[in-house]
């Protein structure tokens, strides 16, 4: 893992110079969505295809990421509150030019569903930053497809549990 990262606090996701927010909704209410998030982190490849590895560490404080492409983040986790929001900071990786990222998932109670609001907080060098831009569009995409893989896992799994 090459560089360390600034370390930035939660107000980042409305500080950052870089700031991409999608929203979708999954049927699933809150609590699933929030325990798939933040305490089932092994699972993160099961739905949310770019990522190839996702491992607790430092006894669940932190995570070890790897993403399609050999993208890697060693992360801190910022706040993991039960149902309503799950966000961390990278404090290592191996992609050039960032200087800071934050990611901040909000879960609301949306009829008996949930709606997801991802926020990407970052800063970088000004080529990181027109490439980020650039990317908006692939990690809306992203981000849509995973919520919907974890809805129809999750649903799956609510049904298997009522059997």
């Amino acid at each position: 893992m090459a560089r360390r990262l600034r370390p930035v606090g939660l107000e980042f996701t409305e500080t950052a110079p870089v700031r991409l927010v999608f929203t979708a909704r999954a049927a699933a209410p809150p609590a699933s969505v929030y325990r798939a998030l933040a305490e089932e982190v092994t699972g993160w490849p099961s739905w949310f295809r770019a990522v190839t590895l996702a491992r607790p560490t430092h006894g669940g404080a932190g995570r070890e990421i790897k993403l399609l492409g050999g993208v890697r983040f060693q992360e801190t986790i910022m706040a993991a509150d039960a149902g309503r929001r799950y966000a961390y900071r990278v404090d290592r990786t191996n992609v050039p030019g960032m200087r800071a990222l934050l990611e901040e998932w909000l879960l609301t109670a949306s009829g008996s569903g949930t709606q997801i609001r991802w926020t990407f907080a970052a800063d970088g060098s000004a080529p990181f930053r027109l490439g980020l831009a650039a990317a908006r569009p692939g990690l809306g995409h992203s981000f849509r497809t995973a919520v919907r893989t974890l809805d129809a896992k999750l649903a799956v799994a609510q049904r298997s549990a009522g059997q």
